[in-house]
């Protein structure tokens, strides 16, 4: 079974560039996007109920910002779209669909992270963002004790220096800070596996976020800033990891994983 992850950067911007193909050839039975930025009923009728899919979507309360959406060629037994704090809500950053295959459980947690720099680029969104790791990391740590958990997304940080192309230059900027680090330092610590990082340890230059302007992504001056984080009894189910630099309709590329379920 294949997972798989995407920040989109708009659904209806994406659709344009060819998310549909996309979808169809993707080989996935789970697809979670973020940064939709659209109303469910905004979305393009294609991508809004594809056929052979579920779709769920959690849109923000404020137009054209964040969101996040899940496709899945099984339906999920219940999706969870609530964290509890109306702060969080408010912004549909987050989405725990709980699946059954096979006689097996699993839950696949779809979050779209803030990013801490504000809109005036001053790392004034910090402390929300480090609330926002800590409210879905209590959340799935409950979550783990009934089963196997991925928790997919664009996590909006840069784990270590091998994760973004100028780390010299980037430890005073919101993504790379080092109490965002620490936050995934904690977050692994607690047993948590970046699929990705624990199937290729030392492979560097794989990134899954490039900057829009001076040729970066030609360049591949980037970060690696969506993950496929595991639990430890969903980490013993992962047979790949993998990310797809080469599909282009959003400033993320997707990421993914292949397991057995």
């Amino acid at each position: 079974m294949r997972i798989v992850s995407w920040n989109v950067n708009g659904i209806r911007a994406c659709v344009r560039r060819g998310f549909m193909d996309f979808l169809a050839r993707s080989d996935a039975a789970i697809v979670g996007i973020q940064e939709v930025r659209a109303l469910p009923e905004q979305v393009p009728e294609a991508a809004r109920s594809p056929s052979g899919w579920n779709a769920v979507f959690v849109p923000a309360e404020r137009r054209g910002y964040s969101g996040v959406g899940m496709y899945s060629r099984i339906e999920p037994d219940r999706v969870d779209t609530s964290l509890g704090e109306r702060r969080f809500d408010v912004e549909g950053r987050y989405m725990a669909a709980h699946f059954r295959s096979r006689g097996s459980r699993f839950a696949v947690v779809n979050a779209y992270f803030p990013k801490g720099s504000g809109k005036d680029r001053d790392n004034s969104r910090v402390p929300y963002k480090l609330d926002f790791y800590e409210a879905v990391f209590e959340r799935i740590q409950r979550m783990r004790r009934r089963g196997p958990v991925f928790v997919v997304g664009d996590y909006n940080t840069a784990h270590c220096e091998i994760d973004l192309a100028r780390p010299k230059t980037n430890v005073n900027n919101s993504g790379f800070l080092p109490e965002e680090r620490a936050e995934l330092d904690r977050w692994v610590d607690a047993g948590w596996v970046d699929t990705f990082r624990a199937l290729h340890p030392d492979l560097p230059g794989h990134y899954t976020w490039w900057r829009q302007w001076g040729g970066a992504r030609e360049r591949n001056v980037g970060w690696r800033i969506d993950y496929v984080l595991a639990s430890p009894t969903a980490m013993k189910r992962v047979r790949k990891a993998f990310i797809w630099p080469d599909e282009h309709g959003s400033d993320h590329c997707p990421v993914g994983v292949d397991i057995d379920i």
